[in-house]
Order: C-alpha cells, then sequence, then structure tokens
C-alpha cells in the first residue's frame, strides 16, 4: 500500500524528527522554572498554555495533516471533563479512572460522528461539529439538576501542589508529541497527508480514505477529551465554559500562527498566544482586537504559520548553499 502512495511523499525541513528535538528541548526548558523561582501566577499561565497546546496539537492532526475542519476540540474537551466530573459526583469513581473514561467517551463520540459525515464531501464535519459543540454546551448549561448550569460541578483535585500540575501537562504535551511523531513516521502518517493533498488521488492509489479520516477523528477527538479531563482536574470546578467555540477559535489563532501541519506549530502558538495574552491585560478590552488583527495578518502573508516560515528560510539558504557547491564542484570537474 506504501509504494501505492509514494509518489505522494514531500520531504519536510525542519523533519518532523528535528522539530520534536526542539519541542522536547523547549519543554525540558520549560520545567525548571518553578525551582527557579516562577510565581504560582505564572505557573498557572504555562499550565493553561500547555492544556491549549493539547488542544492545538490535536486540532492539527486534523486540519493541518489530514485537511479536516473541525469546529468542537473545545466541544470534546468539556464533554470529557464532564464524564469524569459526572462520574466523580454521582458515582464516586476515582479521577484515575473517570480521566481515561473521558477521553474513551470522547473518541466513541468522535468515531461516530465521523462515520456519519465523513462519507461526504464539502464542509458537513464542520457543520456537524459545530452544532455538536454547542448543543453539548447548551445541555450542560441548561441541565442544572444534573451538571449545576454556570456554577459548575466539583472534582477533587489530583495534586497538593500547582507544579505537580505543571509537570503533570509537560510530560502530557511532551507524550503526545512523541505519539505524534511516531504516527506519522508510519504509513497511515503518509496516508493522512496523502489525503490532505489530493483526497482524489489518493483513493486512486488505494488509500481507504474514509477509514482513515474517521481514524484521524477518532484520535483528535479522544485526546481532547483527555486534555479536558486533566484540565478539569487543575481548575477543579467543570463549567459550560470550557467548550465556549471562543476556545476553539483561540485553538485555531494557535495553530494558524504557530504553523499548521507542522509538529512544533501548535507549542509554539500556544505559548506565544497564551502568554502574550497575558501582558497584553493591561490594555484591556484591546487585546481582543489586537489578537484577530494579528491573525488574519498571518494569514494573509505568512500563511505557513513562525515554524512554516523558518522552515522556508532554512530550505532557501539550504538551496543556496547546495547550488554553490553544484558550481563549485563543476568548477574543480572542468579544471
Amino acid at each position: 500500500m506504501a509504494a501505492r502512495v509514494s509518489s505522494l511523499r514531500r520531504p519536510a525541513a525542519p523533519t518532523s524528527r528535528t522539530q520534536l528535538a526542539i519541542a522536547l528541548l523547549m519543554l525540558a526548558a520549560l520545567a525548571p522554572l518553578p525551582t527557579l523561582g516562577l510565581e504560582i501566577y505564572w505557573q498557572g499561565v504555562v499550565i493553561t498554555s500547555l492544556y491549549y497546546a493539547m488542544l492545538a496539537t490535536n486540532w492539527n492532526l486534523l486540519a493541518g495533516y489530514t485537511g479536516l475542519f473541525s469546529l468542537a476540540p473545545a466541544g470534546f474537551a468539556m464533554l470529557g471533563a464532564y464524564v469524569t466530573a459526572l462520574l466523580w459526583t454521582y458515582a464516586g469513581v476515582s479521577p484515575l479512572i473517570g480521566i481515561p473514561s473521558g477521553a474513551i467517551v470522547c473518541a466513541v463520540v468522535g468515531l461516530i460522528i465521523g462515520i456519519l459525515t465523513l462519507r461526504l464531501s464539502g464542509p458537513y464535519l464542520a457543520l456537524t461539529t459545530l452544532a455538536l459543540a454547542e448543543i453539548l454546551r447548551v445541555i450542560a448549561l441548561n441541565s442544572f439538576d444534573i451538571t449545576r448550569g454556570e456554577i459548575g460541578l466539583e472534582v477533587p483535585a489530583l495534586f497538593s501542589h500547582q507544579s505537580s500540575y505543571y509537570y503533570m501537562f509537560i510530560v502530557a504535551v511532551g507524550c503526545l508529541l512523541i505519539g505524534l511523531h511516531w504516527l506519522l513516521g508510519k504509513p497511515c502518517g503518509l496516508y493522512l497527508r496523502a489525503i490532505r493533498n489530493d483526497e482524489t488521488g489518493a483513493r486512486a492509489r488505494g488509500v481507504r480514505t474514509v477509514f482513515w479520516k474517521v481514524f484521524a477523528f477518532t484520535i483528535s477527538s479522544g485526546f481532547c477529551g483527555l486534555a479536558g479531563a486533566l484540565f478539569a482536574h487543575y481548575v477543579i470546578i467543570v463549567s459550560p465554559s470550557i467548550g465556549h467555540l471562543l476556545v476553539t477559535g483561540l485553538v485555531m489563532s494557535m495553530v494558524v500562527l504557530g504553523g499548521m501541519g507542522t509538529l512544533l506549530g501548535p507549542l509554539v502558538g500556544a505559548l506565544l498566544v497564551n502568554v502574550s495574552s497575558e501582558y497584553l491585560r493591561a490594555a484591556g478590552d484591546y487585546q481582543h482586537i489586537v489578537f484577530p488583527i494579528i491573525v488574519i495578518v498571518f494569514a494573509r502573508f505568512c500563511r505557513e504559520g513562525l515554524v512554516g516560515r523558518i522552515a522556508m528560510m532554512f530550505n532557501a539558504r539550504a538551496g543556496v548553499n547546495a547550488a554553490r557547491g553544484s558550481r563549485t564542484t563543476e568548477v574543480l570537474a572542468s579544471s
């Protein structure tokens, strides 16, 4: 099967392995900050950034690597958070069981949605996920007897110190990136990129396009649910605000700024957007104007994002050096 789609392979620079190494180095650089005196407030900012990085990485698997446009990463995160919260509140189930249960439920829902919509072409996935996210949020908001509406459900804390959550999310993001790198290195990663580049051509070469699209959507949904379940036990209160559509828009902007279709981009975008937004809080409501403008500028003039633009610069320099080396070889050979 891999041979049939080998013509669709395109080299990436920096390579996925290089991007993974850089991402892990970034996470390693963040790890000692609490012991070096990072304030509790800024630890919380980094934790939230890493949570967004998990959502952004999973959305990037769909939009960046497979070409699928979902509007429900925050909706699945909210669903995963409510699963662990409901299990704890009404059944006394430990978070050690509730957190993976949230991921499994989200994966099953993603599988069902994928089977129903991904056989069709066009914007059906976007419309369906938009409707699903809003339906889930409205149900959580209005089912006061069960979810307590905007008041939210209390869940137990996993740790007594915030630094423990800090390290937990660093490990979670690192494992997610390693897993995604492994997945993209397998034949299924080639199939996903083939679907993104030319779905008709991939199908003509024997790729089971519907199967792999459903596979990607299921994986993305499950890990969004895992991120939401972990975040629920950090914030301790699970409310419908976790699944607000604005959160999805924020996640999408992080991927666009960092670089769609890159392993490193979502992490860079999440840290950049969330940390810089904290510095812009002093500007009041103007911060809600600044970021949309930045996203529009990037979408218009830097569609490849920061990581993609840096990759292009390295590619251009490598091309120039290769050309110079070729000319030098020709001169030496002729002499």
